[in-house]
């Protein structure tokens, strides 16, 4: 059976992740405040900023900036976008 959390980030209560997404304080924050669906659209989002920002995961800088878009993300904060980005026609 599946767990349900009240996501911070629709402010309902919805399908929670199955483990924390990362180690540490974060990590179980994330476990405990964040939905499934939410965690989902980030990950698209970052994947999107990654790939049209040219990010280099290496750099402490880089996990730092997409750390910092992350919070914006889950607390309905303005957050940085891919600028060009097209989505595909349906």
């Amino acid at each position: 059976m599946s767990r349900t959390v009240f996501c911070r980030k629709y402010q309902q209560d919805l399908e929670g992740l199955d483990f924390p997404p990362m180690p540490g304080k974060k990590g179980e924050e994330l476990f405990q405040n964040v939905s499934k669906k939410a965690w989902q659209e980030w990950q698209h989002q970052q994947t999107m900023l990654i790939n049209e920002k040219h990010l280099n995961l290496m750099d402490p800088d880089t996990r730092k900036y997409l750390q910092a878009q992350m919070d914006h993300f889950f607390n309905n904060e303005p957050f940085d976008q891919a600028e060009g980005y097209v989505p595909p026609e349906q």
